[in-house]
């Protein structure tokens, strides 16, 4: 096991690899905070550790965000936080595909593709999720959702960036909870042609 990722969040990981230590949730939360009480991410699009379906990523035109999932999160919760991250970008921090934020502090789901009530800037300057498009070639990145319970209402103002965000919420992550979907392009296949064709 790497030695940065500490060892409360690479037994919640799949995979895990040197650069899930750059994760915003191993800055943020502590082995107490990570699955409190049971509070647990899912998706009804994809497994903990699963492949995203295409539909999600940059691999399709219409792409938009997967549907997630969770369950009451810890007493006093005031508001949650959703960060998406892929670990594996090259860099000192991971890219960041979304930030949403202003979610009720309760059991709750982010249907496909629904706008959230507040969203900031992810690794392109976008307020919006950034559909993931990792290198051809290379090995399935990971994508880690990472839902954190806090214990008061943000009031940051929609397009506010990542350092931002974790800022306004240090020292106020109460429980935690996250999940990894993978992603690798796909070469994309030639389409056979008829001797007609020509």
């Amino acid at each position: 096991m790497p030695q940065s990722v500490p060892a409360w969040l690479a037994s919640s990981l799949k995979n895990v690899r040197d650069g899930h230590g750059k994760l915003t949730v191993a800055a943020m939360a502590g082995e107490r905070e990570l699955g409190r009480g049971g509070f647990a991410l899912t998706s009804p699009a994809f497994a903990d550790g699963g492949e995203l379906d295409p539909s999600f990523t940059a691999q399709e035109e219409d792409a938009v965000a997967p549907p997630l999932e969770w369950n009451a999160p810890p007493p006093g919760t005031q508001e949650l936080v959703l960060i998406v991250e892929d670990p594996d970008a090259p860099g000192d921090v991971p890219a960041c595909h979304w930030l949403v934020w202003g979610l009720p502090g309760q059991k709750g789901k982010l249907l496909e593709g629904e706008v959230p009530p507040r969203v900031g800037k992810n690794a392109m300057k976008n307020s919006e999720w950034l559909l993931p498009d990792p290198p051809e070639g290379e090995a399935a990145h990971d994508y880690v959702f990472q839902l954190y319970a806090l214990d008061l209402p943000l009031t940051l103002m929609p397009g506010a960036t990542r350092n931002e965000l974790v800022a306004a919420m240090n020292g106020h992550v109460i429980g935690a909870a996250v999940l990894t979907g993978t992603y690798a392009r796909h070469e994309e296949e030639d389409e056979a042609w008829d001797e007609e064709d020509i």
